[in-house]
């Protein structure tokens, strides 16, 4: 159960003002944080921290480990701090735009910096007992997602990891031993790389914490089948002697779509989960748990049933409804973590059965107020009217339009009029998105949420992402003259008249 009533900001890392073309966790980072205090915020809500890959997008829900952060976060104004970097290396970076992230750009450029910053650490041994320190704790996971990294790039120029030489698809002890020996130079690169990352991360997140600021993280639940994961963790997902999935993740045909939705990632095999007490998932919550104060669990209801469609299959009607063993796994997830904080993604239709795991194990899911004008105004779930305390108000997610860009191209004529309705007064362009947050926090839940663009009373221009695009999705940005104070003010006011204050009941 959520036990303190409060108000946060969805804004992803790569969204921040940054001079390198990315948002990172440098300079702005806590000067965003301290914008959120101003604003009488007590959460930061971010995507992923993952590996993402131009191949996807930069999807943040797209990655090659479950484990590793992504480098491109890594701020190197930092690295000049801590003596990685000089201020010779940060004169060469190019013009980049302020307003989105240039992928393309941004990529060889970071990557550049920090080979830059692993020369000097081995020219001069600069933290290198930090280094080892930070190798031994984290290498249950950092061992094999170098080797996975350094083995598909240098040795099978990006091979999908099934199609590389049959003793390390298969992992042969002695085999794999000898070329990580082979490639040892390299693979302590892609460490040196994790332990930028995690360091950095740590920092912030303390400094966070110290401010009363507490973050929220976002796992999905599941994994990409070229991952590291997969190769080390084989097991335990559905794959045939090849190491070929038999059947992939997805969702049913439904209202919105009549062929339903083919996600493509491996299904876990519940079963050999189970029989080694769900040791993978033990330690992924564990490493979240190490990284963010709650969790947010994407496509929550994959824990009590999942949809899997045969491999091959070209949509996802033919799949068939699964049982996952959820009660089981919740119950030795809370004996590991008894303050499990986790929030359950459960939007859409959900059944009974997610309804009492949720309920059992007090986990509060999510209502989406854009969602809810559409039909009755009295039975709607996501109608404040309709909430119980233990749950999170967003007014958009990520893959949502912005409140603004909402109301001027996508709400129909019956939802501004259920919208005008329920609200007692007439709405604008320039002021729908502060109806909508006074709207959320002043509803029972214990937590609003809302995306910094609603803030910001932005319009659909500057969305995060949208799902059925391909390109242009997780770039956009905020600019630093956006977070004016004038702005966290009026938050602040809005937040005090609706009790969310640090200190209200």
């Amino acid at each position: 159960m959520i036990k303190e009533r409060g108000s946060g900001i969805l804004l992803h890392i790569t969204s921040l003002p940054s001079r390198f073309g990315i948002g990172d966790l440098g300079p702005d980072a806590y000067r965003f944080a301290d914008f959120l205090v101003e604003a009488g915020q007590r959460y930061w809500q971010v995507l992923p921290l993952n590996p993402t890959e131009g191949a996807f997008g930069h999807s943040p829900y797209s990655s090659y480990s479950a484990f590793a952060g992504s480098i491109l976060l890594i701020s190197p104004q930092l690295l000049l701090e801590d003596g990685f970097l000089t201020e010779e290396d940060l004169k060469e970076a190019p013009r980049f735009p302020a307003e989105r992230c240039d992928y393309e750009a941004v990529v060889p450029h970071k990557i550049s910096l920090l080979d830059r910053a692993y020369s000097r650490f081995r020219e001069t041994g600069k933290n290198r007992e930090e280094f080892n320190g930070f190798c031994s704790i984290n290498s249950y996971w950092l061992e094999d997602f170098a080797a996975f990294i350094v083995f598909k790039i240098k040795r099978f120029g990006w091979e999908v990891w099934n199609k590389w030489e049959i003793s390390l698809r298969d992992r042969d002890p002695g085999r794999l031993n000898a070329v990580k020996q082979e490639y040892a130079p390299d693979m302590e690169r892609e460490k040196f790389f994790q332990f930028l990352f995690y360091r950095q991360w740590h920092k912030f997140r303390n400094y966070c914490n110290q401010k009363g600021l507490k973050l929220i993280g976002d796992i999905p639940i599941y994994v990409s089948y070229d991952s590291a994961d997969v190769w080390e963790h084989s097991g335990i997902f559905k794959l045939d002697a090849n190491k070929q999935p038999t059947f992939v993740a997805g969702v049913p045909p439904d209202y919105f779509s009549k062929t339903g939705q083919l996600w493509g990632n491996p299904v876990y095999n519940w079963e050999v989960l189970k029989e080694f007490n769900y040791y993978w998932w033990v330690q992924r919550m564990g490493h979240n748990l190490s990284l963010f104060d709650i969790v947010r669990i994407d496509h929550f209801r994959g824990f009590v049933g999942f949809w899997e469609v045969p491999a091959g299959e070209k949509t996802a009607v033919n799949g068939r409804w699964v049982k996952a063993p959820a009660e089981d796994f919740f119950t030795v997830l809370t004996k590991k973590y008894p303050e499990l904080p986790i929030i359950a993604e459960d939007l859409g239709i959900i059944t009974d059965d997610v309804k009492q795991i949720m309920k059992k194990f007090g986990f509060p899911g999510m209502k989406v107020l854009l969602f809810a004008f559409g039909e009755d105004l009295k039975k709607h779930p996501y109608l404040p009217h309709n909430y119980t305390e233990n749950c999170v108000v967003y007014t958009g997610t990520h893959d949502n339009n912005t409140i603004r860009g909402w109301y001027q191209n996508e709400a129909s004529a019956h939802e501004k009029k259920n919208l005008v309705e329920y609200l007692g007064h007439k709405l604008t362009p320039e002021t729908v998105n502060w109806d909508l947050m006074e709207l959320a926090l002043r509803s029972k839940a214990k937590i609003a949420v809302f995306p910094l663009q609603d803030v910001l009373g932005l319009g659909q221009e500057s969305r995060m992402n949208t799902p059925s695009k391909v390109q242009g999705n997780w770039q956009w940005r905020a600019l630093p003259e956006q977070l004016a104070p004038d702005t966290a003010s009026r938050l602040k006011a809005l937040v005090k008249g609706s009790g969310r204050l640090e200190g209200d009941k």
